[in-house]
Parts: structure tokens; sequence; C-alpha cells
């Protein structure tokens, strides 16, 4: 297995993972009283956006020629962070 072909299938994983926390903050969302229901939705609202711009990322990644590898793995890990950003965001409000 290449390097390119290892990280790509680690940001699959860590793409894999932010599913399933989201999923688990959409079920606290169910619980929620209307008042939290609000700030819930509004998080993962925010945490979405940044899951689906990793996720175009990965796509790009996928796609990229040698020429661009970089430059496209480079704006995956911004676009990671910005999502662990999110996720810090989500937890601190929702818990």
């Amino acid at each position: 297995m290449t390097d390119r072909q290892a990280y790509i299938d680690k940001a699959k994983a860590r793409l894999d993972q932010w599913e399933a926390e989201i999923d688990k903050l959409k079920a606290k969302l169910e619980e929620a009283g209307a008042d939290a229901k609000i700030e819930y939705a509004e998080q993962l609202k925010k945490l979405g956006a940044q899951r689906e711009e990793a996720k175009e990322r990965l796509h790009k990644l996928r796609d990229s020629g040698d020429e661009t590898w970089d430059d496209v793995r480079e704006g995956l890990e911004t676009a990671w962070e910005r999502v662990e950003k999110a996720w810090k965001d989500a937890k601190s409000k929702i818990g």
C-alpha cells in the first residue's frame, strides 16, 4: 500500500468516525427539551457543514493527480481542523 493510499484510508476512517459521532449527537437532540433542541440543531448544522467540506476534500484527494496531491492534502488538513473545532464547540454546548 502506498503512503497516498494509506493517507486516504486513514482520512476515510476519520470521516466515518465523525459520522458516528454526529449520529450520537442527533440522538441527544431527539431526547433534548425544546430550548436545547434549538441549540443542538444549530451546532449539528455547523458540524454537518464542516463534515461535508471534509468529505468533498477527501473526494478531491482521491481524484487528484501527483502534481496536485500536496495542495489537495493540505486543503483536507485545513478542513479537518475546522471539523475538529466545530466538534469541540458542539460538544461544549451539547455535552
